[in-house]
């Protein structure tokens, strides 16, 4: 699809999930897959989370940890969700286990995973994709059907919820980091831990 076609949230996310499968292992690039598309999708202006989620379809991990970075606590729970997808993506699962389950009981998380048995699902699932990375074990067609159907519930959540109109002031969706937070942002920007590798 033309760059000049993806002006709309749908479009961009359409072309995105036809051009690239649902993410299952790590990127093999630290590099979107369009830099040009990253423009695109902070230029639609949509609700930080739908354009997180964007991002991470593109394999632009940085903007994508930005966005979450500023909804990483209560009330939002969707950006402590994506925030847990994003480390999965990123191949840090056990930060993506602790996220899921800062947010097994909210209503974004349960539209992915619901059920009693949803948070052991997901872990399940990490542990899968963890080992498939990590052992060679599983199939990644099967986990990218997995992912898929992850991704397309927290999209279409996050759509109900938020709509994908222009939001011309983000700020007014950023939360205030708990404590907890605001150390480790401190021992990764300035104590040495700085960017990690998994």
């Amino acid at each position: 699809m033309p760059p000049g076609d993806l002006t709309t949230f749908d479009a961009v996310y359409a072309h995105l999930t036809t051009a690239n499968p649902y993410p299952v292992l790590p990127f093999p690039s630290p590099n979107p897959h369009s830099k040009t598309l990253s423009h695109t999708i902070a230029s639609l202006s949509v609700h930080p989370t739908l354009e997180a989620l964007l991002h991470i379809l593109n394999a632009d991990l940085a903007s994508a940890h930005f966005l979450c970075r500023h909804m990483q606590n209560e009330p939002a729970w969707e950006g402590m969700y994506i925030h847990g997808f994003l480390h999965r993506v990123e191949g840090d699962y056990r930060n993506a286990d602790a996220w899921y389950g800062n947010v097994a009981e909210s209503e974004c998380f349960r539209s992915a995973w619901p059920g009693e048995a949803g948070l052991e699902d997901a872990k399940a699932f990490i542990r899968r994709v963890e080992r498939l990375r990590k052992q060679k074990i599983g199939d990644v067609k099967e986990l990218e059907v997995e992912s898929q159907r992850e991704v397309d519930a927290l999209v279409g959540w996050c759509k109900e919820k938020f709509g994908t109109g222009r939001i011309e002031d983000a700020t007014q969706v950023w939360v205030e980091p708990s404590e907890e937070h605001r150390k480790i942002a401190s021992k990764m920007l300035v104590g040495g831990e700085g960017w990690r590798q998994f």
